[in-house]
């Protein structure tokens, strides 16, 4: 069945440019791509190393302006831009892992906020190289794939690979012992696990997927502004992962298509979607707390056992019938 559904939708994934009507929903589908990746990268901090972050946004927004910078200040070509980019995006998960895991719970929540609000200021207010509030620009030659169909295609193959990368990390043995760290600290430290080292590298794990999806964001709008940078980001994100299923594989995504459907397509028909986002989240937290994904599956197994017992009791009649004649 897991096998079954797999092809099924990766072959829904392929035919999607073929069958939307027009480039904007083409381009809706790309945004989901996108927030989705960055949105397993919160998820992988905060439902595999039980870190939540404020501040993620900071390693999307660094990514994006590294790679723009080189292509359009540094005259890089657009593949060495990218390597370049993964490497400075690692490095700074990396710095930043050393602050923020000298704390941990609401300490570590605040000091990944602080580092957000950091990265934000100086793209805000460092004009001589981010141009401050008017962002940056790339032309069409800077970009990796220029379309919206390869996009899209461009965008599906690195969230493909990605996924399937983070589905052997959770099952390999390193993805145990980071969901042990995760649950029972003081007994992983006892079995003689290092758990700062685990969390360490869930956190660098986490920025350089954040990195991949801050390159993908720049290529698919082509533009980065602090905006980008920003809290309100970080915490669409964070939204993206309850909503969809903390600690789940496709949960991330199945949260940010809830989220960018709603920025994109009930904002067309209403200034209110804002009340509406909060209002479909409120409704989720109270029937469905643990998230989308396993609160559908949660359903579809009581509809099953319903459907079995229902099976069963003509079967039963009939037995006892027979017992009666």
């Amino acid at each position: 069945m897991k096998m079954l559904i797999a092809i099924v939708t990766a072959v829904a994934a392929i035919a999607i440019p073929f069958i939307l009507p027009g480039t904007f929903y083409i381009g809706i589908a790309t945004q989901i791509l996108v927030y989705g990746l960055f949105a397993m990268s919160v998820n992988v901090l905060a439902g595999y190393g039980g870190m939540v972050s404020l501040g993620h946004a900071g390693f999307l927004g660094i990514a994006a302006y590294a790679y723009a910078l080189l292509v359009s200040t540094y005259s890089f070509s657009p593949a060495s831009a990218v390597i370049l980019t993964l490497i400075i995006g690692t490095v700074v998960a990396a710095v930043f892992g050393l602050i923020a895991l000298r704390t941990s719970g609401l300490s570590f929540l605040m000091i990944t906020l602080a580092l957000g609000q950091i990265v934000w200021g100086v793209a805000f207010r460092y004009t001589d190289l981010t141009n401050g509030d008017n962002g940056i620009n790339l032309s069409p030659d800077q970009a990796l794939v220029v379309g919206p169909i390869g996009l899209y295609f461009m965008c599906l193959a690195v969230v493909a690979v990605s996924f399937g990368l983070i589905a052997i990390l959770v099952r390999s043995p390193l993805g145990v012992a980071m969901r042990g760290v995760r649950d029972q600290p003081r007994r992983m430290n006892t079995l003689g696990f290092n758990t700062w080292a685990l969390r360490y590298l869930t956190y660098v794990l986490s920025g350089l997927c954040a990195t991949v999806a801050g390159i993908l964001y720049v290529q698919v709008f082509r533009f980065i502004s602090p905006h980008a940078l920003s809290l309100a980001v970080s915490s669409e994100a964070v939204l993206m992962v309850i909503a969809g299923g903390i600690g789940t594989l496709f949960g991330p995504l199945l949260g940010a298509g809830l989220v960018v459907l709603l920025k994109n397509v009930a904002s067309a028909y209403t200034d209110r979607w804002p009340t509406l986002l909060g209002c479909i989240f409120l409704f989720i937290i109270l029937a469905m707390p643990d998230g989308l994904l396993p609160g559908a599956r949660r359903l579809l197994s009581k509809l099953s056992k319903m459907l079995n017992m229902g099976a069963r009791s003509p079967s039963r009649l009939a037995e006892a019938q027979r017992g009666n004649g």
